[in-house]
């Protein structure tokens, strides 16, 4: 089989690697593709011990099994289903296991891979390989954060720091879920430009920061969104924090101190949302199609990855098989 190894300072290479061997309760699913997320740029800048891809579309490869040749989507927490968060829906919060599938363990930048059976997610027909990955962190990490922020706000006035996959994807949810109007910050010419064509006013951080909006979507997990985020919400609105980075570094200002705000932080979303994630993916397919703007085989990996990083990209999908 063939796999990627990420190697650092954006160097990938694709290797000969031992085909998946799958433990008790796990499925080998053949890859049909596996979309690449901001995310996956630490270890594309760091390196990585197991091959990433947390994205991941397929077909289960298991003579014998029940399941053999279903489609499927995976679902990356790796869940008991036993503890207390299991068991009351919230899966991606299992208390036993915080093991992921392409982090601490090998992902879909490969031919194959090995989930357990318990992270597969059946796909309908009529949701295409390239498209379904886009259920994961596309929709699923954006709805399921905005689902919890609509406790507290159910629309009004939107922002949006952040043009990437998920910001893209937080823009089509708020839409969908009857928030607006909806402004976005990016630098990137090319994300901005797209979420201008999805509805959302491209203006800078510095316009954004005006205590004004009833919803805030940090998108990037930079320290300045994450100031301009503190900045731009409005009086008891929320900040949604989708953007991952491994420190703070915030300034306190008076127009910060001064107001009352809830401060929202959401990790992916339990295995219960997929079914309103794939209505989400339905109603607004077209929109999503666009966001698949490229394509490429474990051959071309690298040089997608460097276009993605440069922002070049908005969703770019590995293609394993021709």
């Amino acid at each position: 089989m063939k796999a990627a190894r990420f190697h650092g300072e954006g160097r990938i290479t694709v290797e000969d690697a031992a085909a998946p061997v799958p433990a008790e309760g796990e499925v080998v699913v053949r890859v049909a593709a596996c979309a690449l997320c901001g995310s996956d740029l630490r270890p594309l800048r760091r390196g990585w011990p197991f091959t990433p891809g947390h994205e991941i579309a397929g077909r289960v490869d298991q003579p014998g099994h029940p399941r053999h040749g279903e489609r499927v989507a995976v679902y990356i927490p790796v869940f008991c289903g036993r503890c207390e968060a299991c068991t009351s829906g919230r899966t991606h919060l299992c208390q036993n296991s915080r093991e992921l599938v392409g982090w601490q363990r090998h992902g879909g930048y490969a031919e194959a891979v090995a989930v357990p059976e318990r992270c597969l997610l059946p796909l309908p027909d009529d949701v295409p390989d390239h498209l379904a990955p886009l259920l994961l962190d596309t929709i699923g990490t954006t709805a399921h954060g905005v689902r919890l922020a609509r406790r507290i706000v159910e629309g009004g006035r939107a922002l949006v720091l952040g043009a990437g996959p998920i910001g893209l994807g937080a823009i089509l949810v708020l839409r969908r879920m009857g928030f607006g109007p909806i402004s976005v910050v990016d630098p990137a010419a090319y994300r901005s430009g797209f979420a201008a064509t999805l509805g959302a006013e491209p203006i800078t951080a510095e316009e954004a920061a005006t205590g004004r909006y009833t919803f805030v979507v940090e998108a990037t997990g930079k320290d300045a969104a994450r100031q301009t985020a503190l900045e731009a919400v409005g009086i008891e609105g929320v900040i949604l924090q989708l953007g991952e980075s491994d420190a703070w570094s915030i300034t306190e200002t008076r127009s910060i101190r001064l107001k009352d705000f809830f401060l929202l932080r959401s990790f992916y979303f339990p295995i219960g949302d997929f079914a309103a994630n794939l209505e989400l993916l339905r109603a607004d397919r077209a929109e999503y199609e666009r966001l698949v703007d490229d394509r490429a085989g474990l051959d071309g990996l690298e040089s997608l990855f460097a276009a993605f990083a440069r922002g070049e990209k908005l969703k770019p999908v590995l293609v394993p098989a021709p």
